[in-house]
């Protein structure tokens, strides 16, 4: 049984046998094909799927394969993604220790880590990753960090004294947690909790059941398909209603019907998306942001809310000396780095040890002050090693010296002099969330009547470019929420120094301390409940719950673990606050692109349909053939809005608020602009069927009609660019693909006119050089009268 020998190892197998192997354990996964099948569950996919069908109906065979094309790509994209976002808890899994030391029937061994039960006697020293939760029996100067399960960025210093049984995880100092690392010093501990009854357990747990939301992007394109949907059907309907009326064939009424339903759906649509976001992923990892999962660029754009962790992200995640005080600040730092144990690594901005001490070192090494030299020239004779309950070090040198440091709390009562203000300045900056040490010197080797030389404020300092960022989140209506592992007072502090909190504001709705991975979990719920969009960053295991159920997750790319990194949507390269900010501008810029192609998009189809059924309800011939239809979708659809969704970002992105989460992809003011456009184009085109179907014959009437729709659509490309600044304001050459695919189109669009075969497929007459003049001045019309309508807008 349980003693100072450890379990036996009979009683060690009982137990593994009572409560399992101490693993993390794996979720139950989907299956491959039902993720495959879920890519398919969407009624603009099924729209697409009917549309394929058809053309191969109509004998379109190479329309019908591109679709279908277009939606396998997608399939396979959406399952990808999917699968590797799954792959989370089986980071999670890799974090834990492969071996562990234990003492059993009085002997130490090593054992696998799996074998670990609750009982056994854990022997720690520096640099062992801890196997299991456990409760310290032994600690000689036992460090651990515990940064990746609580947020904690210093190495946290612990001690067999038993903690308050409702104290925080960060503050159980009495005990050490599975798949965190001791830093320093050596420790015994008795195993509280293996598997999934430890901490990093429960975080599994959490992780399991947090739920990864469609994106705002998703369910809009959803909500306008289901929309576009509807419409086809009306449109099949009501064409079919109309064409029977009027006497016509039951074959001319459903091939009008199918073809005109076919003209409604924007098929280029999920390719278009897709190659939006793909343009994204590539601008924003110009901006050190790696995408996971495609749909995230935008959803980036749409954020009102970002929850964020302090260390590494806002600050710098270096301990760094921010402040002395004392009369001599040389003589200060060199007596403290004589009273180091941390070793300076080449950069001479971080090392291995204390990052307390670490940070010591570099401040020092800035002033010429250099630990190797000290010991080389100074060697130690006399070392009291740091102890939790004196809260102190002290080392004796050659020279004669006692440097000693510690809680200033403690060296005050041993100093005869030098402490004069010292209680005070300690007090003021302690409330200010910096960490502070005091140092004072002696001689020989009691630590009494010691002169106080002053005080070192030691902090993980804001970044530069953070506090700037947080500012432009500010300005563009976006919350920046602190939720960290920290202390209050600390998480307070920096707060209010990067703008987080301003005077006046109330600071509990925008920082959250000493957060746990179910307090985070719940508070992006809790904003997701409030209908905010929710973007959260972290670094740890015990982010990555709340990093999965957030809209979009973004790892840390430098500090970050595996686990974050595989439950998030995106990577912060430079783990850089300040990247999501510029990645956000160009989120917002990826929703616009995609908008203004919607509406470029619907504009035409909703023109080509007002054609044809004013032409129908009038008891006209119809101005289109279902072959015009499609010729028209081919041309005018696809490689125009491939260059619209390429526009650069509005420089203006950032200076307007965030689009309420629920506002549609297409609102009253996209549909008044998609139905006024699509009604002034089929105005002109049937003017100019009508028009010259009294002077020639039907074929002539067709052909002006077709010419002038596929014209009139191209030069609208243009005014599609902003729907409210001018092509000229736009920027003539920022899209210079627009310009060149317009140009293109043109030609191809002239050259159907000048080959035989294709002139009789299309049933087409010759054009003269004055029907091609009429067609490109009838083509003019629609894009000069959206230009002019912009134009009286800005004036009012």
């Amino acid at each position: 049984m349980l003693s100072g020998e450890g379990l036996t190892g009979e009683e060690a197998r009982r137990r593994l046998a009572a409560v399992g192997a101490n693993e993390i354990r794996r979720a139950p996964r989907p299956s491959r094909l039902k993720m495959l099948l879920r890519q398919l569950a969407s009624p603009l996919i099924w729209l697409l799927l009917a549309a394929a069908a058809i053309s191969a109906a109509l004998g379109e065979v190479a329309d019908a394969i591109a679709i279908a094309f277009i939606v396998v790509v997608n399939a396979v994209v959406g399952f990808f993604q999917e699968h590797r976002a799954e792959n989370a808890l089986e980071a999670l899994r890799t974090l834990t220790a492969p071996r562990a030391r234990v003492r059993r029937d009085g002997r130490q061994v090593v054992i696998a880590a799996a074998e670990v039960v609750p009982g056994d006697l854990l022997l720690l020293e520096a640099g062992d990753v801890v196997a299991a939760d456990a409760r310290l029996i032994e600690a000689h100067r036992l460090t651990t960090s515990e940064a990746a399960l609580t947020g904690e960025s210093a190495a946290v210093e612990k001690d067999p004294n038993p903690a308050p049984a409702d104290a925080p995880l960060a503050e159980r100092r009495d005990s050490v947690f599975l798949a965190t690392s001791v830093a320093t010093g050596t420790g015994v501990a008795e195993v509280t909790a293996t598997g999934m009854a430890t901490e990093l357990g429960k975080v599994a747990n959490l992780l399991a059941t947090a739920e990864h939301a469609d994106t705002p992007l998703q369910q809009r394109l959803a909500r306008v398909s289901r929309t576009l949907l509807v419409m086809c059907l009306g449109i099949v309907v009501v064409t079919a209603v109309v064409g029977l009326a009027r006497g016509r064939a039951v074959l001319e009424v459903f091939m009008s019907a199918v073809s005109l339903a076919v003209a409604a759906v924007p098929e280029g649509l999920p390719a278009i998306v897709t190659i939006a976001l793909a343009i994204g992923v590539q601008r924003m990892s110009e901006r050190n942001v790696l995408i996971r999962r495609l749909p995230a660029v935008e959803t980036l754009g749409s954020a009102t809310v970002i929850c964020t962790d302090k260390t590494g992200t806002l600050t710098t995640g270096l301990m760094t000396v921010r402040e002395l005080w004392g009369p001599d600040h040389h003589a200060l730092l060199a007596a403290a780095a004589a009273c180091c144990d941390a070793e300076l690594a080449d950069d001479r901005r971080t090392g291995t040890g204390d990052p307390t001490e670490v940070a010591i070192l570099a401040a020092a090494i800035e002033r010429g002050i250099d630990r190797r030299a000290i010991e080389r020239d100074n060697p130690r004779r006399h070392v009291v090693p740091f102890d939790t309950g004196s809260k102190r070090m002290a080392i004796g040198r050659a020279d004669g010296v006692l440097y000693v440091k510690g809680a200033p709390e403690m060296l005050f009562p041993l100093c005869a002099s030098g402490t004069g203000g010292a209680a005070e300045a300690n007090a003021e900056m302690a409330a200010r969330g910096l960490r502070v040490l005091g140092v004072a010197v002696g001689s020989g080797t009691e630590e009494a009547n010691l002169r106080m030389l002053g005080l070192v404020a030691i902090a993980d300092p804001p970044r530069s470019e953070a506090i700037e960022a947080v500012q432009a989140a500010r300005a563009a209506g976006i919350r920046t929420v602190m939720i960290t592992g920290d202390h209050p007072v600390t998480a307070n502090a920096i707060a209010r120094e990067l703008g987080i909190v301003r005077d006046g504001e109330d600071a509990a709705e925008r920082v959250h301390a000493r957060a746990t991975p179910e307090e985070k979990l719940a508070i992006v719920r809790r904003w997701k409940g409030q209908g905010a969009v929710v973007a959260m960053t972290g670094d740890g295991v015990n982010d990555a719950p709340a990093l999965r159920e957030a809209h979009i997750g973004i790892a840390m790319g430098k500090t970050g673990t595996e686990v974050t990194r595989e439950a998030s949507d995106m990577v912060l390269a430079d783990d850089n606050f300040a990247s999501i900010v510029a990645a956000i501008r160009e989120g917002r810029g990826i929703f616009d692109n995609i908008r203004k192609t919607l509406v470029y998009l619907l504009t035409g189809n909703s023109a080509e349909l007002l054609v044809m059924l004013v032409s129908a309800v009038a008891g006209l011939p119809l101005p289109l053939l279902p072959l015009h239809l499609l010729w028209i979708n081919l041309v005018t659809d696809g490689l125009p809005a491939l260059a619209l969704v390429m526009d650069p970002p509005d420089p203006d992105a950032l200076r307007r608020p965030p689009r309420p989460p629920t506002e549609s992809m297409l609102g009253r003011p996209e549909w008044d602009r998609i139905i006024a456009a699509g009604a002034l184009e089929a105005a002109v085109v049937l003017g100019a069927f009508v028009w010259t179907l009294g002077k020639a014959d039907l074929a002539a009437a067709r052909a002006l009609a077709f010419d002038t729709l596929v014209f009139s659509e191209l030069f609208r490309a243009f005014a599609a660019r902003s729907p409210t600044r001018l092509f000229g304001q736009v920027g003539v050459f920022t899209n210079l693909r627009l310009i060149a695919v317009v140009a293109l189109s043109l030609l191809v669009q002239i050259g159907l006119h000048q080959i035989g075969p294709l002139l009789r497929l299309f049933d087409l007459p010759a054009r003269t050089t004055s029907g091609w003049l009429a067609a490109l001045l009838l083509g003019l019309i629609p894009v000069t009268a959206l230009e002019l309508a912009k134009l009286a807008r800005r004036r009012r």
